[in-house]
């Protein structure tokens, strides 16, 4: 299929008026185009689309971003929008550029679940097709999906990562554009997608579990006795009939509750008492310490002894473990 973009390239070096606020971090730089909110985000991806011509694609032509946004498809969800666009058909077009590695094919910059819906009942995609370079992708994929795809703390942190693996800027500047967070949300986005990728894979995206909870798991897992037990757990019934959030919350309280397990100590208690029952003795021990406390008419006298015995004693006590062979 020969293919023609029909559509001006508005993130070329020379913008017109009417595309210049679109993704402007490309002018000013992203630290200055933070978003301020959700209904911002989605009107900026908007802007995307608004005026543009749409057109019909084979899905089979269109291929998935370069960057994966989502960790877990919610089946249901998906259902839902499966029936809808049966019915009514699709609302929405979704956005791709021309794909950077091959002239005849695309690549989508969001938009998969309807690309994928498309694909499930055998019909053409609608699409608007823009000539963006991996940057602007990235920007508008980050945005759209903040703004309406309902991704959890977990996979934009995930993508923050990706992005950052991709090494776009020194600064992390389109990464802070793309998510719209402030730099210390996103230090800590980076942090939990720092843990051991087995057990990320085994949480799952963990819808509910919001940036904080995820900051905690992150930080007792800096323990190497910690992550031990972590990783030990994965392997258990108890976590793997879990699902969600489940597994997380329950991930999360092993580990507190391992951490505040203290191995008890045997105690051993015995007591002594003199022939003419004048001091008596109560004897402990724990494994690490010995306590002897007297009592009785006698017990002062006879600890003042004690004390002024205490090194005969215990060379008798050295002597007699070199006569042992101890």
């Amino acid at each position: 299929m020969a293919r023609k973009n029909p559509f001006a390239n508005v993130m070329s070096d020379t913008p017109t008026d009417s595309n210049r606020a679109v993704l402007d971090y490309t002018i000013r730089g992203a630290s200055k185009s933070i978003l301020n909110s959700i209904d911002e985000m989605a009107a900026r991806a908007d802007k995307l689309l608004e005026g543009e011509t749409v057109i019909e694609l084979d899905p089979d032509l269109v291929d998935a971003s370069f960057v994966r946004d989502r960790i877990e498809e919610d089946q249901q969800e998906f259902n839902d929008l499966l029936s809808a666009i049966r019915e009514r058909g699709q609302d929405s077009p979704i956005l791709v550029r021309p794909h950077p590695k091959d002239s005849e094919r695309y690549m989508v910059v969001f938009g998969h679940r309807r690309l994928r819906a498309a694909r499930a009942l055998g019909r053409n995609v609608r699409a608007v097709v823009k000539d963006l370079k991996d940057s602007d992708h990235l920007v508008a994929q980050g945005q759209e999906n903040s703004a309406r795809a309902n991704l959890s703390f977990f996979e934009k942190a995930m993508f923050a990562s990706e992005i950052a693996r991709l090494h776009f800027d020194g600064d992390n500047a389109i990464i802070l554009s793309a998510l719209s967070v402030d730099r210390a949300t996103l230090s800590k986005m980076l942090a939990v997608a720092s843990m051991p990728r087995e057990l990320l894979d085994a949480v799952g995206a963990a819808k509910g579990i919001g940036r904080d909870r995820w900051y905690e798991l992150k930080t007792l897992l800096e323990r190497p006795s910690n992550l031990e037990r972590a990783r030990a757990f994965l392997g258990t019934e108890e976590f793997n009939t879990k699902t969600g959030d489940d597994r997380f919350n329950v991930l999360l309280t092993h580990i507190k509750e391992s951490g505040r397990s203290v191995p008890s100590k045997q105690v051993r208690a015995s007591k002594w008492m003199s022939d003419d029952k004048s001091v008596a003795a109560d004897l402990r021990s724990d494994g690490r310490t010995f306590t002897l406390a007297l009592k009785a008419k006698d017990a002062v006298g006879f600890g003042d002894f004690l004390s002024e015995s205490l090194t005969d004693l215990y060379k008798a006590y050295r002597g007699r473990n070199v006569q042992q062979g101890e």
